[in-house]
């Protein structure tokens, strides 16, 4: 039976044609498992997955692996992306009995969905043993089986109550957390450890934050160092913008190809604040970029952002990206594809001789550059893509949000303001019902799968960010009803939050994980969320709660830092305050403008902006807020106790700066 071929999971759709008999997460599965009396054979992945693909080229679209699959299984195909609290516990119990995990995730369960066996990717020969050995073991051993999984279950359900139990950093724990991150960092190359090196986006935002409060210059040097060596490397797509998911070794030099939604909706928000904090034009060219390649590839018609695109094109991993000395001199002739050999690194950086395009240097000939560039980026333009994975996302459209108007506030790019409120558009038109969250959505069509916390998280955050550049209060008033449902559905009774609402599909252990892996965690996210509404609000529930939620982060800075990057982000906006400035005055009046301006490139840490016209309804920090001698005027508050409001940018300056002092 073809059960996915009707899947909003382009993942699923990919299998759907597969002679597996797949079936979806759900109770019928684990029904079949039952009356089959055979375990289930769990398969967790997603669409732009290289070894995702392999496993499926190697094993399941081969017909004989695949009848022993329907023989002896009820094989159920997830696709991560979808099903993070699937892949979140099953993920858990993969790292617990093999002391790694990874993607293809590969889980034999028992008919109750208990763990007994783990794995990731196995090659062919090597997966069809496995198959029999599981089955022999399920016949003759079942007691013993039953009892590993039952074992498993109860060692993860221990390790329930997350990391709580110290207090939210403070001044020396976010020193200690710099202190942590010194001793991993690469000096030499840029980022924290050896390779694989994955982009540090919240652990970068931190080390911004950080200076920006305190003068520590070690951070800075560190985030600077960092953010250049990834965007000159191969990680970053020198031709057409965005960043691959990873680099496979230390010197950001070849990456894993693909690209996701979520890494450059954060890497651009964290190039535009190192700009914000330092003007170098490199930061603004790379935070620009990153958005105009969102925008390009991952945009759909429903104006939302696509999840990713995949790392192969014609069945090879990296092909549409790399280039040879031949192809080079075919496109741009003998002279200028000498120039582009020779400023790109093209010297045989990938495999079977060709390269991926490097930009260590910034060229002396500018207008040579643009030029060669242009050329090879419409030559690339005719080879086969990689494919794109559709389907909207919420938590990474809400981060997006925040880079898109961020970006487009901060570098005059009204068009990526435009796309930031269209993709809000689209989650609270298609994702939205009765105020809960769907997670996904595809062509226009909500998916069936619940929010998770990540979701409303990282959607408040997108939607205040978007206040902050468009004044809207709608945003601020959407952006408190998802984090009370927070508050109300997703709290752990001990100031911390589950990654499930307590009315989700019950699994074998309610996931809760409050480290940040690829993006931040949603505890972490929401615990931002909350602090710059309670800013915006004077609401001490919210900001209690944030405060609460920040406790990991003060558990991990000593030695993890890495994992609670964004716990300390958050941390360094509540040492801060954070600032909150209120800008008074007609939208259309240039004064009012110079002002917001001034407010959007303030660098303290989390500084939360409002503007609106005089005595606006619908935010508190706007809320009683007047001219100046009719003049428009902007205040600048922490904890709703103000200082006298200015008239001038300058005047602004001044106050903003003195917050630092």
């Amino acid at each position: 039976m073809n059960r996915l071929k009707d899947a909003t999971s382009p993942y699923l759709l990919q299998h759907a044609d597969n002679p597996v008999d797949w079936w979806e997460w759900g109770d019928a599965a684990f029904a079949d498992a039952r009356r089959r009396d055979v375990p289930v054979l769990l398969s967790v992945g997603y669409a732009a997955c290289h070894w995702c693909h392999v496993m499926a080229h190697e094993s399941f679209e081969d017909v004989e692996t695949a009848r022993l699959m329907n023989e002896l299984f009820v094989n159920v195909k997830v696709d991560r992306e979808e099903r993070p609290d699937i892949d979140a516990v099953y993920m858990e119990a993969t790292q617990a009995m093999t002391g790694q995990g990874g993607w293809p995730m590969t889980v034999f369960a028992t008919p109750e969905g208990h763990p007994f066996y783990c794995g990731t990717y196995f090659p062919r020969a090597q997966f069809r043993a496995l198959l029999q050995a599981v089955h022999k073991a399920w016949t003759e051993k079942r007691d013993a089986v039953a009892e590993q999984g039952q074992q498993v279950v109860e060692a993860l359900g221990a390790r329930e109550g997350g990391l709580g139990g110290a207090e939210a950093p403070g001044e020396e724990m976010l020193a200690t957390a710099v202190t942590a991150l010194a001793a991993s960092y690469d000096a030499a190359r840029g980022g924290f450890g050896g390779a694989p090196k994955f982009p540090p986006s919240m652990a970068l935002e931190f080390l911004l934050r950080h200076h920006a409060r305190t003068g520590d210059d070690e951070a800075l040097t560190m985030a600077g160092h960092t953010l250049e060596a990834m965007a000159r490397g191969g990680l970053y797509d020198q031709l057409g913008g965005g960043f691959a998911r990873y680099s496979v070794d230390a010197g950001w030099v070849v990456p894993h190809f693909e690209k996701m939604l979520y890494d450059n909706a954060l890497l651009a928000r964290v190039y535009a604040h190192w700009w914000r904090l330092t003007g170098t034009p490199f930061a603004r060219r790379i935070a620009l970029e990153t958005c105009d390649w969102m925008l390009r590839d991952l945009r759909t018609d429903e104006g939302g952002l696509a999840s990713a695109l995949d790392a192969d094109s014609e069945g090879v991993e990296g092909k549409y990206y790399v280039w040879t000395p031949a192809q080079l001199r075919e496109v741009l002739g003998d002279e200028d594809g000498a120039f582009a050999e020779s400023l790109f690194e093209v010297t045989g950086t990938f495999e079977h001789g060709t390269s991926v395009l490097q930009l260590l240097h910034d060229p002396e000939d500018v207008e040579r550059y643009e030029r060669v560039r242009t050329a090879l980026l419409a030559a690339r333009a005719h080879r086969v893509p990689p494919a794109r994975d559709d389907k909207v996302v919420a938590a990474w459209n809400g981060l997006a949000i925040a880079a898109l108007a961020e970006c487009g506030a901060l570098f005059d790019r009204p068009d990526l303001v435009r796309a930031a409120e269209e993709a809000a558009r689209l989650l609270v038109e298609v994702h939205l019902r009765e105020g809960r969250l769907t997670r996904t959505s595809l062509g226009g069509t909500p998916g069936a799968n619940a929010g998770v916390l990540e979701d409303y998280a990282d959607v408040a955050e997108g939607l205040l960010a978007l206040h902050a550049v468009t004044g809207e209060p709608r945003h601020v008033r959407l952006a408190g009803e998802l984090l009370n449902t927070v508050l109300e559905r997703f709290g752990d009774g001990s100031g911390g939050f589950y990654d499930t609402a307590d009315d989700a599909e019950r699994l074998f252990r309610r996931p809760q994980d409050p480290t940040d892996n690829a993006v931040p965690s949603g505890q972490f996210a929401a615990a931002g969320a909350l602090l710059s509404f309670a800013a915006l609000t004077a609401s001490d529930r919210h900001r209690q709660a944030a405060e609460a939620a920040l406790s990991p982060a003060g558990t991990l800075a000593g030695k993890h830092a890495r994992f609670a990057g964004w716990g300390l982000a958050v941390a360094e906006a509540r040492a801060a305050g954070p600032v909150e400035i209120a800008v008074v005055g007609d939208p259309d009046d240039a004064r009012t403008e110079a002002l917001h301006r001034t407010a959007l490139m303030a660098v303290a840490p989390g500084a939360v902006v409002s503007v609106g016209p005089p005595d606006a309804v619908g935010v508190p920090l706007l809320e009683g807020r007047g001219l100046v001698d009719q003049v428009p005027a902007a205040y600048v508050c922490r904890g709703f106790v103000c200082r006298r409001p200015v008239t001038s940018p300058a005047e602004l300056n001044r106050e903003l700066r003195r917050q630092l002092d």
